[in-house]
């Protein structure tokens, strides 16, 4: 039987561990230190650094500060104090802002580098980023995941053709081992958990992932069907990093005043049953840039974009929302993401606040009687065994008796190279 994508943890713990709460912050970017595109992970007891960066519309200054929660291996919070996994400070106030320049929308940037010398996570393993005001961490502005690991137990893994003839032309196939020699493993079934990411989505990863053979040391994930994931499609793209007077090629008209700008794009056609086309995507990803010589960050505006999906024939699916995604939407699923169809058009409609930057993005469908908001490419974007994905295998262990999944194995394979970016 194959293995498909599973929903990793229940759409609650989702919004909590990756969610913005406050309706003014926008353009939150969390990341490895100098590479936007980066996913925010630490290796234990390294220098690594990583950076935040977030804009308040209210263009006022406010008193945030940040905290961490560790997490296991399924995003709930783990049962241990604070003092478990940080050394010094649990909270640290957040103190580099900029108020914008040179743009018509006026917001504050916010920006941080972590971890702070005092409040340095000690522990490997899942962490929520916690933003929060005055002081108050019930007053939650945003949350964030990101990674802590201490690679101790080596993966050796491959990206296959699936076997199967009904998904061999349209998914990618994983197997893999995991050597836990430096690890006290009594029961890999009750110790060990295995993820797998594709492009850093937490939303469709796999789980649980049981070994098909346990050797010695080496638990071996490597059955005839294996581990299979869509493929999906590369994704779209929007380049905004110009002046919004410039229209890019994406762009078909805009709308100028003294305050504000909007940007209608050009409609985007249904692919699910076109050719497979490589060109180079950042697999969803979004990244905060311009051609000016201005700062990247705080002198940069702000336009409403208006994306419009003509699906085939110009009716509405009968069953299925339609959601604008990635990382421009945070890969939530909600009235702000969600399409609106249009009849007298017969297309769908949305309309996003973004930065001047360039975004990839898709359109996702979710059926309404689904309870697990499992999104699908399937009906929109297509799915091709070619397209080129990223893929993170995250190994969890638990020390018997202990109470937190320590991340103690990560490894990055790119579907094209077969190995990590």
């Amino acid at each position: 039987m194959i293995i498909t994508c599973c929903i990793a943890f229940s759409y609650g713990n989702a919004q909590l561990a990756d969610w913005i709460f406050s309706p003014n912050i926008k353009t939150v970017k969390f990341f490895v230190y100098g590479n936007q595109l980066e996913y925010p992970v630490l290796n234990l007891n390294s220098s690594d650094q990583l950076e935040l960066h977030f804009d308040d519309l209210d263009n006022d200054v406010k008193s945030y500060s940040y905290t961490y929660q560790l997490c296991n291996a399924d995003w709930t919070p783990a049962l241990v104090s604070e003092f478990d996994y940080i050394r010094g400070f649990s909270q640290i106030h957040i103190s580099d802002y900029q108020f914008s320049s040179y743009a018509l929308t006026k917001y504050t940037h916010y920006q941080a580098i972590l971890p702070d010398k005092n409040c340095v996570p000690i522990k490997s393993g899942n962490y929520i980023l916690k933003v929060f005001i005055n002081g108050d961490t019930s007053q939650l502005a945003f949350t964030r995941r990101f990674l802590v690991v201490d690679n101790v137990a080596a993966i050796s893994a491959q990206i296959l053709q699936p076997f199967n003839p009904a998904v061999s032309h349209s998914h990618q196939k994983f197997q893999f081992s995991v050597n836990t020699k430096a690890l006290n493993v009594n029961s890999a079934f009750q110790q060990v958990k295995v993820w797998i990411l594709q492009n850093n989505r937490w939303d469709n990863a796999m789980h649980d992932l049981q070994p098909s053979i346990a050797t010695g040391n080496i638990l071996q994930f490597n059955s005839d069907d294996g581990y299979v994931f869509p493929g999906g499609n590369e994704w779209r793209w929007l380049d905004l990093q110009s002046s919004f007077r410039y229209q890019s090629d994406r762009v078909q008209r805009g709308n100028y005043s003294n305050t504000s700008t909007e940007l209608i794009m050009k409609p985007d056609g249904d692919r699910s049953a076109t050719i497979y086309y490589y060109y180079k995507d950042f697999n969803g990803l979004f990244y905060t840039q311009t051609t000016e010589s201005i700062n990247l960050f705080w002198q940069t505006d702000y336009a409403t974009v208006r994306f419009t999906f003509v699906p085939p024939g110009r009716n509405a699916f009968a069953d299925k929302d339609i959601y604008i995604f990635g990382e421009l939407t945070g890969y939530e699923f909600n009235d702000s993401t969600k399409m609106i169809f249009n009849p007298d058009r017969g297309v769908y409609e949305c309309s996003l606040f973004l930065k001047q930057g360039y975004y990839n993005y898709a359109y996702v469908t979710i059926d309404k009687n689904d309870p697990q908001h499992a999104s699908s490419f399937e009906f929109t974007e297509g799915n091709h065994l070619e397209t080129e994905n990223d893929y993170t295998i995250l190994v969890y262990y638990r020390q018997l008796g202990g109470r937190t999944d320590e991340l103690v194995g990560m490894t990055k394979l790119n579907t094209l190279t077969g190995k990590g970016n």
